[in-house]
C-alpha cells in the first residue's frame, strides 16, 4: 500500500478530526498569517500536502489567493467539497505539474514527513522552481532523527513512514536548493497532538 492509498483509506476520518485543527493552534495560525503578509499580491500560495484543506482555508479567509495540492485523490475530493471557493488538485510535490515561477508562496505543513531524506532535495528544487523571485516558503515538520511506521491509523489499514528531520539537515537542503533562510521556530505539542516537537522554517527564493 502506497502513501497515496493510505491517505485515501483514512481521508474521511482524517477530515473529521483535522478540518478545524487550526482553531486550537495559535502559533500555526500566526505563522500562516506571516506567510500571507510576506507574499501579499505576489501570487497565489499553494498548500502542498493540503489534506482536507484547513491551511488553504485559513489563508483564503485572509483574502489570499490560495490553492491546494495533495497526493490523495480522496483528500482532494473532500477538500474541494468543503471549500468550493478554492481550487484543489491531485499532485506530487516531487514533480509539480505547474510552470516555472507560478506561485508567490508555498505552505508545506507536515507534507515532507513521508519523503525519505534522499527525496528531499528534489522536492526543495521543485519548490524553488515554482516560486516567483522573492516568493516565500513556510515548512512545518517533526523535529528529530527517526522514522515512525504505522500499519494501522484510526483503525484503518495503512503503510506509512513518518520521517523526522533535524533542523540543520533541512536548512542545508533549502540553501542547496537556492533558498535564503529567514526564521526558525519550534514548539512543544498542543493538547491532543502526537508527542513530538514541531518545527517551522521560513525561507524565500
Amino acid at each position: 500500500m502506497s502513501a497515496r492509498d493510505s491517505y485515501d483509506e483514512v481521508a474521511d476520518v482524517y477530515a473529521e478530526r483535522m478540518l478545524d485543527e487550526l482553531a486550537g493552534k495559535p502559533l500555526d495560525r500566526a505563522l500562516l498569517d506571516l506567510l500571507a503578509d510576506r507574499v501579499g499580491a505576489l501570487g497565489p500560495i499553494a498548500d502542498l500536502g493540503c489534506g482536507p484543506g484547513q491551511v488553504a482555508r485559513h489563508l483564503h479567509e485572509r483574502g489570499t489567493a490560495t490553492l491546494g495540492v495533495d497526493l490523495s485523490p480522496r483528500m482532494v475530493e473532500i477538500a474541494a467539497a468543503a471549500h468550493p471557493g478554492i481550487g484543489f488538485h491531485v499532485g506530487d510535490m516531487r514533480a509539480l505539474h505547474v510552470p516555472d515561477r507560478a506561485w508567490g508562496g508555498i505552505a508545506a505543513f507536515y507534507s515532507i514527513i513521508h519523503l525519505s531524506p534522499a527525496e528531499v532535495p528534489a522536492a526543495f528544487a521543485e519548490f524553488h522552481r515554482v516560486l516567483r523571485p522573492s516568493g516565500s516558503l513556510l515548512l512545518g515538520f517533526h523535529l528529530g532523527d527517526e522514522v515512525r511506521h504505522l500499519d494501522r491509523w484510526w483503525d484503518r489499514p495503512v503503510n506509512l513512514d513518518f520521517q523526522f528531520y533535524p533542523r540543520a539537515e533541512l536548512e542545508t537542503a533549502l540553501e542547496d536548493a537556492g533558498f535564503t533562510l529567514d526564521a526558525y521556530v519550534e514548539r512543544p505539542p498542543y493538547p491532543g497532538e502526537a508527542e513530538t516537537t514541531r518545527a517551522y522554517l521560513l525561507a524565500h527564493r
